[in-house]
């Protein structure tokens, strides 16, 4: 009977009898049997198509929901692109997607793939300040200190890349890794634009103070930071390569990160706040923080 059938010939049947009522649980189970040990289930059409294109992970198996609805033209070009990496495309019913990322919006694609991890910066290529990436304008690298929020984390690397980010780099220790949640947070732009790791935001700071590198941290509410002068983004000026550094959603900088920034940045509020909403979201207040050092440098490198 059915239950004695290999994982291969019961895909088979899938692929046959795609509204078969029989047998689902089997089918099911196959799926999750068939996964490569170590892979990850990314979801959505961004960070499946992205990850595809770039091919900086191991891609194992793509998923695309059978349907004969409007999205048919888009699954023929993620079969082709599939195709081209040599990657085996698997057309299951919607509801094993929705199984598969646990009912997250996939949009009719999962891809099996291996995790992206951080990058060293011992293996960092230092970009030049010369090079055509920067154009002849200052450096802007963004420090994560503690995100654990991946849908923040995915909405950080997505403001950073939009806005000209050279590099982000993050505290390894107490952060989210790079999952496919935040892949999907960041539409995909985890895909394209490297993550770094460090396990001592301090020293790394340190390090950056030393080669001349500007340190600028964040600050939720004016007022809470000794030593360290806090000014408005919008009073901000920047003439040297600058980094600006984020802390957690719900602790901000740690003391030990706050000592080694030379200016904090805040956001100055439109109204007197209410006592328990004084406060931005953190990868929303990055985010009009970066826009306005930005525009800045844009208009300072002209």
């Amino acid at each position: 009977g059915r239950g004695s059938r290999t994982g291969r010939e019961l895909w088979r049947a899938q692929q046959d009898l795609p509204r078969a009522g029989k047998g689902k649980g089997q089918q099911r189970k196959a799926l999750s049997l068939g996964r490569t040990t170590g892979s990850e289930i990314l979801f959505g059409v961004a960070p499946c198509w992205l990850a595809l294109a770039q091919a900086r992970r191991a891609l194992f198996r793509l998923f695309l929901k059978q349907s004969s609805g409007s999205g048919r033209p888009l699954r023929g070009e993620f079969a082709l692109q599939a195709a081209a990496r040599g990657v085996p495309v698997l057309h299951v019913p919607g509801r094993e997607l929705d199984a598969m990322c646990r009912g997250r919006p996939h949009q009719g694609v999962c891809l099996e793939a291996a995790p992206l991890a951080f990058k060293s910066l011992r293996d960092a290529e230092e970009p030049n300040l010369g090079d055509g990436e920067s154009g002849g304008r200052q450096l802007l690298w963004l420090v994560l200190e503690h995100i654990q929020d991946p849908m923040n984390l995915g909405a950080l690397l997505r403001s950073a890349y939009f806005l000209g980010v050279d590099r982000v780099v993050a505290s390894l220790r107490n952060s989210c890794p790079l999952t496919p949640i935040v892949s999907k947070a960041s539409a995909g732009a985890m895909e394209v634009f490297d993550v770094y790791g460090t396990d001592d935001v301090q020293g790394f700071l340190k390090a950056k103070s030393a080669e001349g590198w500007e340190v600028v941290g964040t600050i939720s509410r004016p007022g809470d930071v000794e030593d360290v002068p806090v000014i408005s983004c919008s009073e901000f000026q920047w003439d040297k390569p600058l980094i600006v550094v984020i802390g957690s959603e719900g602790q901000g900088l740690s003391l030990e990160t706050q000592l080694q920034c030379q200016r904090m940045l805040a956001i100055p509020p439109g109204r007197a706040l209410h006592p328990g909403i004084d406060s931005l979201n953190v990868s929303v207040a990055a985010g009009i923080l970066l826009h306005s050092i930005c525009s800045q440098k844009r208009r300072h490198g002209d």
